[in-house]
C-alpha cells in the first residue's frame, strides 16, 4: 500500500525510511509490550529522526490550516494543530502484525501537555550522557506514529492528490 502524487513526496519517502528501519529493527527487538523500556542505540536514532521530521512536518501543517501563524515549537504546533484537528489528540494508529496499538499524541500531564516521546526525544538530543535511557522503543513507535498521523492529515489538508496503487 502507497500514497501516489503527482510528484515526490520528500515528507513521504523519509517516512516510508524510517518504516523501513523499523522492520529492521524488529528482527533483533521483538515489538511487543514488555519490550517497550529497552533502549538500544538503533532506536534512539529512530526516536532522534522521526520527532525531528514531526518538527519540520508539524511546522508546514500548521502553516496549512492557518496562514502565517508562526508555529514554531512542539507547544506552538499543538495549539494550531488542535484547535483545527483536535481528533489528532485520539487519533490510534493500529500495527496488526505484532498486536499494537498507539495514540501518539495523547497529552500526559507531566509532559505538561507535550507527548512523552517528545521530551524524551529533546532529553536525548540535549543530555544524551544521562538521558540515553529515555529513547525508548515505545517512545520511538510512538514518534513515528505520530509522524504518520501529520502526514495523513498533511496530505489531505493541502490536497495533495493521493490515489491507491493497482494490484
Amino acid at each position: 500500500m502507497a500514497i501516489q502524487t503527482s510528484r515526490v513526496e520528500p515528507h513521504w519517502n523519509y517516512f516510508l525510511a524510517l518504516d523501513a528501519d523499523l522492520g529492521r529493527l524488529a528482527r533483533y527487538v521483538e515489538f511487543n509490550e514488555r519490550n517497550f523500556e529497552c533502549y538500544p542505540v538503533e532506536i534512539a536514532r529512530v526516536l532522534l529522526a522521526a520527532a525531528a521530521e514531526v518538527d519540520v512536518v508539524a511546522k508546514q501543517l500548521c502553516e496549512v490550516l492557518e496562514q502565517r501563524c508562526g508555529a514554531d515549537n512542539i507547544n506552538a504546533y499543538r495549539n494550531v494543530i488542535l484547535v483545527h484537528l483536535p481528533e489528532v489528540r485520539d487519533f490510534e494508529v493500529v500495527v496488526p502484525r505484532y498486536g499494537l496499538s498507539l495514540v501518539p499524541w495523547h497529552q500526559r500531564k507531566e509532559a505538561q501537555g507535550v507527548p512523552l516521546w517528545w521530551t524524551a526525544n529533546n532529553k536525548v538530543k540535549h543530555e544524551r550522557h544521562t538521558e540515553f535511557h529515555q529513547a525508548t522503543l515505545k517512545r520511538a513507535l510512538n514518534a513515528v506514529g505520530s509522524l504518520l498521523i501529520l502526514l495523513l492529515y498533511l496530505y489531505k489538508e493541502s490536497s495533495v492528490p493521493t490515489s491507491m496503487p493497482s494490484k
